[in-house]
């Protein structure tokens, strides 16, 4: 028995020494190759994406993003959190926030137009819910353009949300959300200027039937494709003002935003929009009384509620960030 065990051993040791010694070149690297059809099957996709051309990712900014959502799902697997996969439109909305931000000098979510981040999702064609995390570096020197000093200064500042501690830690709270299944990146590197942008998607829903824009008491029906498994729970709609011009300064003066308005214009429960339900798919009619934008959150729930009942949102994500222009 202890000569059978030596001879193992004798054996195991002499594999170990052979894999140690062979050429790397000749093995399998399955995470490069891996790495290799994740690029590609990206490149299709950024490639198919006609929405915000003059924002979109070179294959190699696309690589370097891929790495970033390796770092992200790094950080969200410590907290028991899901993976994201990268959203190519959101990135490109990121891309273009990150680029005026860096060319006029400020870090903020609002845009030089007044838009947050849930706006300019939406305006460029996004329906899910969209969480915003920035960050913003300058120096005195310009910084390397190179693609490998970007994604060390993209890890670093994912690596700053990650430091924050309670209870002044939005961003890291944003990143581990479990509800987030993609995600959006956006740099820009502009002399001594760098800037990055995590925006945070939870799709969940398809929709179509979108108005882009309505007049006051038209009438349109907006339709919500589920998996079947999941139900309407409960829809709010915000209505809040046009927009409006804002200047560096002004941006500079804000921290986070809010995630909706203090003007509720409809709620709607679970059995008023479970009569909309047909099969998998709800088709719900809307119209709206005054002109400016209306923000629509819907709740899903996996058990489908056709009788009043006593309902609360608290602890529950939207899962659409439909934003619909309403003029006169």
């Amino acid at each position: 028995m202890f000569r059978k065990t030596i001879k193992q051993l004798t054996i195991f040791g002499f594999l170990i020494l052979v894999f140690l010694w062979f050429p790397r070149s000749i093995l399998p690297n399955q995470t490069q190759e891996s790495n290799e059809n994740n690029l590609k099957t990206y490149i299709k996709l950024n490639e198919s994406e006609q929405r915000l051309l003059d924002y979109k990712d070179s294959d190699e900014g696309l690589r370097a993003k891929l790495l970033q959502v390796d770092v992200i799902n790094k950080s969200r697997k410590k907290y028991k959190a899901g993976p994201v996969k990268l959203d190519i439109l959101a990135s490109r909305v990121a891309n273009k926030m990150c680029r005026e931000a860096a060319e006029n000098n400020y870090v903020g979510h609002w845009n030089m137009a007044g838009e947050k981040p849930y706006h300019r999702y939406g305006f460029a064609g996004g329906y899910d819910h969209i969480s915003e995390n920035v960050f913003g570096e300058w120096s005195s020197d310009n910084y390397d353009p190179d693609y490998s000093n970007v994604s060390l200064m993209m890890k670093s500042g994912h690596g700053t949300f990650m430091a924050e501690r309670a209870p002044n830690d939005g961003h890291k709270k944003n990143i581990i959300d479990k509800e987030h299944n993609y995600v959006g990146i956006g740099f820009y590197l502009e002399k001594n200027q760098f800037r990055y942008y995590e925006e945070f998607i939870d799709r969940y829903f398809e929709f179509e039937n979108i108005p882009k824009e309505l007049k006051v008491g038209e009438s349109c029906k907006i339709t919500i494709k589920t998996n079947g498994k999941m139900f309407l729970y409960f829809l709010i709609i915000y209505h809040e003002k046009f927009p409006t011009p804002m200047t560096p300064a002004q941006i500079k003066k804000k921290g986070s935003y809010e995630d909706y308005t203090n003007e509720t214009y409809l709620n709607m429960a679970a059995w008023d929009l479970a009569r909309y339900r047909n099969g998998s798919a709800y088709e719900v009619p809307l119209s709206f009384s005054k002109e400016g934008l209306y923000y629509l959150h819907f709740y899903y729930d996996y058990k489908e509620i056709i009788k009043p009942a006593s309902l609360n949102t608290k602890g529950k994500s939207p899962v659409s960030g439909i934003v619909i222009k309403v003029n006169r």
